[in-house]
C-alpha cells in the first residue's frame, strides 16, 4: 500500500464494497483483469484491449467513438450496449485528467474511475462513494447486456401522463375557487386592519364584508391588483396558504429573506397551490412549489452567484465570450449572429414573480433586478437611449431577430410596450430602406422576427387585456407590410397545473392578435418525473401553445435542488416524448402553424389526429452551454469520486454560430449531482425509481433537429456574409501587438 496517497487509505463503507463485489461477480472478465494484474497501469492496458476487441467487432460503434461519424443518424445506427463501450473507452482516455468544478468553488476534480476500482478491489479503500460505484456497476451491466433498453409502449406513457393533474381538470378548478375565496378574504381582513394598503385598491366607507368581497372579486380581474398585493414575507405566505407550510419550509424561507432573496408571490399564482392534504392532490403542485420556494443551496450560494453563460459577462468596448461587441449598456445580450436580446430600462426589468432557477439570479443578487416597481419606472432619458440601442440592430449585417425580454416584456405598461414596438418598427423600416442602395451580396439582413419573452400568461394572465391585444395586433398589421413575418410570444409554462381557464383565455387573446405563442420549460427535478413533461405538452397543444424548448436546469450549486441530470432529459426524449413525433410526411406542415394563428388550436388538433399522436413534440431538449450556444450533443468522458458525470459537449450543428466556436472547441460540464442522488430525490417525491433504471445508460447524445416552424424565412435577395460588431480574440491580440510595436 506504499503507493497510496494518505487520503486514499480510508476504508470504503460496506455498501460500496457490496456493490464492488456484485460488479465482479456479474463480470468474470473484469474480475480476472483486476485480480490478475499487479499494477493499476496493467489494469488500464488490459481493459483497453478488452474494449477495443469489442469495438473491432462493431465498426459503426468504433467510428462513432473515433468521431468519424456524427449526428443523429450515426447515433441511431449503434446499440444501447455500444453506448457503454464508448463511455468506457472515453473513461480510459481521460483517466487521471483534472477538471475545474464551478459546483465546488472551482476545485480541481480528477476523473479516476479505473484507479477507484483498483483501490476498491485490491485494498477495499479509496475516496469514491456509493454513487460512484453504483454508476460503474450499471456501466458494466450495460456492456454485459444486463441493463437493456426497451422503449415504453404508448399505453405506458399515457398511464404516466395520467398521474399528473391539469389546471383544467374540473376538480382542480373547484379547489382553486376555494383557494381564491380564502386568499381574498384574508386580503380584505388585512386591508381592514391596515396591514395592506393601496391608493388604487381601497374600500369605500360603509361597505359590508360581503360587499367588500364582491368588490375584491372585481379587483381580481385587474393584473395590477396581483402585483400590488403580492406576498413578500414567509409569515404572510404561510397565512395565505391557510398555515399549511411545514416548519422546515418556513425556516428555509426565513433564511432566504434574511439573505436578501426576494419573496414575491401574487394572489392569483398563490391560488394554484394546494393546501388540502389528500393522496391525489399532494405532490400535484410540487413543480410549482419548487419553482417559487427558495431552497438551501440557493440560499448558501446567494452573494456568490456568477453568470452561467460566459457571454453575459461584458466589459465595455470588449467583445463578449461569443466575440460580439455590444453597446456600452447592460441592455443587449448576444450569442448568435442572427438574434440578440433587448432588455429595456423599464418596469419590464421586473417580473410577475421570482423563479428560483432564474438564469438572471445574479442580477437579483446585485439589486439590478428587483420588485420595486416604482424604482423601475422609465427615466426621462430612456426613449433617447432606446433609439441609440436599436441602431445596433439597424447597423448590423446579420441581425434579423429581436427578442424583447427582461425581466418580462409584458411587465411593461401598454404605453411603454407600444413605444418600444413603434421604435422597433421604425428601426426595421430604416434597415429595409437602406438595403435599396446596397448591391446583391452586400445587403443587410432585415428584421424578420419579433419576439416577446414573458411569463405573465402564467403568473398574471389578467395582464392580457383588450388594450394589450390591440397594441400587438396593430403592430403586426403594419410590421407585416414591411417584411416582418414572424411574431412570437415566448412564454414559460412549467407544469400542466399552471394551465388554468384564465390562462387559456389569455392565450386565446394573444393568438387572436396574430401572434404565435410558444413555450420554453425548464426540466427541473420535479418536472422530470415520468409523464410530467409529456402531459404538459398535451395541455399546451390543447390551448394553442406550441412547445419550443425543454431546457436542462443551468447554473451551478445554486440550482442543485432543481437540477435534473442531462441523462434524464435524454431518457425523456427517447422514452416518452417520442410518441409526439410528427411523421416525416407531415413535418413540413409545421412551418405553416404560425400563419393564421386564430386557427392554431384547430391546426394543432388536426395534425395530432392525422399522425395519431397525443401531442406535438416540437420542442428540442437542450442545455444552454456555459460557453456559447445551446446543445444536447455530448459524450460522458469522466466521473468524479462522488459519482457526478463529466460531460463533453459539442456545439449544435443545425444552426449558425459565432465563428468563435471554431477556436473554442468542446465545452466541459461537471453535473451538479450524481444519478444516484437524483434518483433518491425522485424517490422522496414518491416515484418508483425502477421505472427510471435505463437512465444510467444515456451517456451519449446528439441534438435534435430544428422544427421547420422555428426556421427563419428566406430573403428574396442575397445578404452580406460580412460580420459587423464582431471581433475574434486573435484579432484583438494582433491589434494590441501593433499598438505595443
Amino acid at each position: 500500500m506504499g503507493n497510496l496517497l494518505n487520503r486514499e487509505k480510508v476504508g470504503l463503507d460496506i455498501k460500496s464494497l457490496q456493490i464492488v463485489r456484485t460488479l465482479l461477480y456479474e463480470n468474470p472478465d473484469i474480475k480476472e483483469i483486476f485480480e490478475g494484474s499487479e499494477t493499476e497501469l496493467e489494469v488500464r492496458m488490459k481493459l483497453r484491449e478488452w474494449v477495443i476487441s469489442y469495438l473491432n467487432k462493431n465498426p459503426l460503434t468504433k467510428n462513432y467513438y473515433l468521431k468519424k461519424a456524427r449526428g443523429q443518424n450515426a447515433l441511431k445506427r449503434i446499440s444501447f450496449r455500444d453506448y457503454a463501450a464508448i463511455r468506457l473507452m472515453d473513461y480510459l482516455d481521460n483517466e487521471g485528467r483534472s477538471f475545474r468544478d464551478p459546483n465546488r468553488n472551482n476545485r480541481e476534480m480528477v476523473s479516476s474511475p479505473v484507479r477507484n476500482l483498483w483501490l476498491a478491489v485490491k485494498y477495499g479503500k479509496g475516496t469514491a462513494n456509493e454513487d460512484f460505484f453504483m454508476d460503474m456497476l450499471y456501466l458494466f451491466r450495460q456492456i454485459n447486456g444486463k441493463l437493456t433498453r426497451r422503449i415504453p409502449r404508448k399505453e405506458q406513457i399515457l398511464e404516466w401522463m395520467g398521474r399528473h393533474p391539469s389546471g383544467l381538470d374540473e376538480d382542480v378548478i373547484e379547489m382553486r375557487k376555494k383557494n381564491k375565496e380564502r386568499i381574498l378574504r384574508k386580503i380584505i381582513e388585512k386591508i381592514n386592519n391596515g396591514e395592506m394598503k393601496s391608493r388604487r385598491f381601497q374600500f369605500e366607507e360603509g361597505l359590508t364584508e360581503e360587499e367588500k368581497y364582491h368588490k375584491a372579486l372585481e379587483w381580481w380581474n385587474d393584473y395590477r391588483f396581483h402585483l400590488v398585493f403580492a406576498i413578500r414575507s414567509p409569515e404572510m405566505l404561510n397565512e395565505m396558504l391557510d398555515f399549511s407550510l411545514r416548519e422546515k419550509t418556513l425556516k428555509t424561507l426565513r433564511k432566504a429573506k434574511a439573505k436578501g432573496i426576494p419573496i414575491f408571490v401574487n394572489p392569483y399564482y398563490l391560488s394554484l397551490i394546494t393546501v388540502d392534504i389528500t393522496p391525489w392532490k399532494t405532490g400535484g403542485d410540487k413543480t410549482i412549489r419548487d419553482y417559487i420556494f427558495a431552497n438551501n443551496e440557493l440560499i448558501n450560494e446567494f452573494g456568490n452567484i456568477h453568470a452561467w453563460e460566459k457571454e453575459d459577462v461584458v466589459q465595455p468596448g470588449e467583445p463578449n465570450a461569443a466575440g460580439w461587441i455590444l453597446p456600452p449598456y447592460p441592455n443587449v445580450h448576444r450569442r448568435y449572429p442572427e438574434v440578440a436580446i433587448f432588455i429595456p430600462d423599464t418596469v419590464g426589468r421586473a417580473c410577475g414573480g421570482l423563479c428560483v432557477s432564474c438564469q438572471r439570479m445574479y442580477d437579483f443578487q446585485s439589486g439590478r433586478f428587483n420588485f420595486n416597481l416604482e424604482r423601475l419606472t422609465p427615466k426621462i432619458t430612456w426613449p433617447e437611449k432606446m433609439k441609440l440601442l436599436l441602431k445596433y440592430w439597424e447597423n448590423d449585417t446579420q441581425l434579423r431577430d429581436i427578442l424583447i425580454t427582461g425581466g418580462d416584456a409584458l411587465m411593461n405598461s401598454d404605453e411603454s410596450l407600444n413605444m418600444i414596438l413603434e421604435e422597433i418598427y421604425q428601426m426595421a423600416l430604416r434597415k429595409k430602406n437602406a438595403n435599396h442602395y446596397r448591391p446583391q451580396g452586400e445587403k443587410y439582413a432585415e428584421i424578420i422576427r419579433v419576439r416577446l419573452g414573458t411569463r405573465l400568461p402564467v403568473y398574471v394572465p389578467q395582464r392580457i387585456t383588450p388594450s394589450l391585444v390591440k397594441i400587438l395586433k396593430d403592430f403586426k398589421l403594419k410590421a407585416a407590410k414591411i417584411g416582418i413575418r414572424q411574431f412570437i410570444i415566448q412564454t414559460h409554462i412549467e407544469s400542466a397545473m399552471e394551465i388554468t381557464p384564465e390562462m387559456e383565455k389569455g392565450i386565446s387573446l394573444l393568438t387572436s392578435a396574430g401572434w404565435l405563442v410558444t413555450n420554453q420549460m425548464v426540466f427541473t427535478a420535479a418536472a422530470s418525473r415520468r409523464g410530467h413533461t409529456a402531459k404538459l405538452r398535451k395541455e399546451l397543444i390543447r390551448i394553442g401553445v406550441v412547445p419550443y424548448y425543454t431546457f436542462t436546469v443551468k447554473g451551478y450549486m445554486e440550482n442543485h435542488h432543481n437540477f435534473a441530470t442531462n441523462e434524464r432529459s435524454v431518457q425523456e426524449r427517447h422514452e416518452e416524448k417520442y410518441i409526439g413525433r410528427v411523421c416525416d410526411e407531415d413535418y413540413d406542415k409545421m412551418k405553416n402553424l404560425a400563419d393564421d394563428t386564430e386557427q392554431i388550436i384547430e391546426k394543432l388538433k388536426n395534425l395530432c389526429k392525422e399522425d395519431e399522436i397525443p401531442f406535438i413534440a416540437s420542442d428540442r431538449s437542450i442545455l444552454n452551454l456555459p460557453g456559447v450556444g445551446k446543445s444536447m450533443t455530448y459524450r460522458t468522458i469522466g466521473i468524479t469520486n462522488d459519482g457526478r458525470r463529466i460531460l463533453e459537449f459539442d456545439h449544435d450543428t443545425t444552426r449558425k454560430h459565432s465563428p468563435i466556436i471554431s477556436q473554442m472547441g468542446t465545452v466541459i460540464i461537471i453535473e451538479s449531482k450524481s444519478i444516484g442522488s437524483y434518483l433518491r430525490q425522485l424517490e422522496k417525491m414518491g416515484e418508483d425509481i425502477h421505472e427510471y433504471k435505463t437512465i444510467w445508460g444515456y451517456s451519449v447524445s446528439e441534438t435534435e433537429r430544428r422544427s421547420p416552424l422555428y426556421q427563419y424565412p428566406e430573403y428574396p435577395f442575397k445578404t452580406s456574409s460580412a460580420l459587423t460588431n464582431f471581433q475574434l480574440e486573435t484579432e484583438k491580440l494582433f491589434k494590441e501587438e501593433l499598438i505595443e510595436a
